[in-house]
This record gives C-alpha cells, sequence and structure tokens, in this order.
C-alpha cells in the first residue's frame, strides 16, 4: 500500500494483470453476487434525473424491478446500490443475441440518450473504492469469475491500473493518474535493479 494525495493504493492494481473477457465470462459480474452494484451518493440523484431516457434501453423485468423498488436500493451494508431482478442480475442488465450481459445505462450512453456513462464502481471494476474519513482507499477485488479476465490480462501484459485508466481518470482526475504512473514506474525500476 502507498498513498497518493488523499488516496492510499493497492500495490496490487499495479502488479495484477487484468483485461475483461467477454467471451469467457459473457458478463457475469453484472448478474453474479448478492447485492447491486455500489452507487455513490451523488449517482443516486443521477439515477432519478435520468431514469426515464435509461428505460427504453432496458428489459421488461429491469423496468418491473426499478419501478418496484427504486432507481436505487439501500443495500445490507447500508451503502447505496442498484437494485436487482428477483435477487439475481442488476435491474440494468440487458443481455445481448448471445446471451453476455450488458449495462443498460452504458447502452443509453452510446446512443446518446445520455451523458452519464455508468455508475463509477462498474467503469473502476476490478478496482473497488471505499471512502473513509480522510483517505480513499483504492483495492483490488478478487472475484473467481474474473479469472478468464486474468488470463486475458498475463497474456496481453496489461496491469490492472492500464486496464481502468479512464476510470481511474474518470474518479480522482488526470493528475492523480499521472502521479500513479510514475509510483508504477518507479517501482518496476526498483524490482527490475
Amino acid at each position: 500500500m502507498f498513498e497518493l494525495g488523499k488516496t492510499v493504493v493497492s500495490e496490487e492494481i499495479l502488479d495484477h494483470q487484468f483485461v475483461c473477457d467477454l467471451n469467457a465470462c459473457k458478463g457475469a459480474c453484472c448478474v453474479d453476487g448478492s447485492a447491486g452494484a455500489p452507487l455513490e451518493e451523488a449517482e443516486t440523484q443521477i439515477l432519478n434525473e435520468i431514469i426515464e431516457d435509461i428505460i427504453p434501453y432496458l428489459r421488461k423485468e429491469g423496468v418491473k424491478a426499478i419501478r418496484d423498488q427504486g432507481t436505487f436500493v439501500k443495500g445490507s451494508d447500508g451503502d447505496w446500490e442498484t437494485p436487482l431482478v428477483d435477487n439475481q442480475e442488476c435491474a440494468y442488465t440487458v443481455f445481448s443475441k448471445n446471451g453476455t450481459a450488458e449495462c443498460g445505462i452504458e447502452k443509453a450512453h452510446r446512443a446518446k440518450a445520455i451523458t452519464w456513462q455508468k455508475p463509477i464502481s462498474c467503469h473502476l471494476y476490478p478496482v473497488r473504492i471505499r471512502e473513509y474519513s480522510k483517505l480513499t482507499a483504492v483495492n483490488y477485488h478478487r472475484w473467481q469469475i474474473c479469472d478468464p479476465a486474468c488470463s486475458l490480462g498475463a497474456q496481453l501484459e496489461i496491469p490492472i491500473y492500464k486496464f481502468v485508466k479512464t476510470a481511474l481518470i474518470r474518479k480522482f482526475g488526470e493528475d492523480w493518474y499521472l502521479e500513479l504512473e510514475a509510483v508504477a514506474k518507479s517501482l518496476s525500476d526498483r524490482r527490475n535493479m
């Protein structure tokens, strides 16, 4: 772990490789698990404001879950998250013709129906953020369903922090990311001495 501004960052995001392999996992992260996608407080308001623009891109089961539960729910841990369809997939999940889970919010974004891409927790994955009173923890979240992503990342030699570069910049800014790159280079140089 190392401090970077007001964050404490796990070296695992520098050391481990990762590239999503949707052909292998079929978007299981949107379907598996016992909770919806984590949401930041500000994102709950965004969802409320844009929900009617997203609805045309969702499945009827997702729309029903959202109408019944709301655009977001409070999870068992007390944090905000997306609602689920029958305690399974995220209500914002849609499925391609080959059965791959995709994000309906991101689909609406690509169609230019909304300007917001998707929850930052989804964009950052496999990086997970935890806010504390004085620092924000930036960690690697291991999940067995992502084993193919780890294999593909190793094959392509792409570390996690490079795979989620756009999301990290979205969350922390470009200057923060440039500092992260400098730390990664410094650690790499020390290890190769």
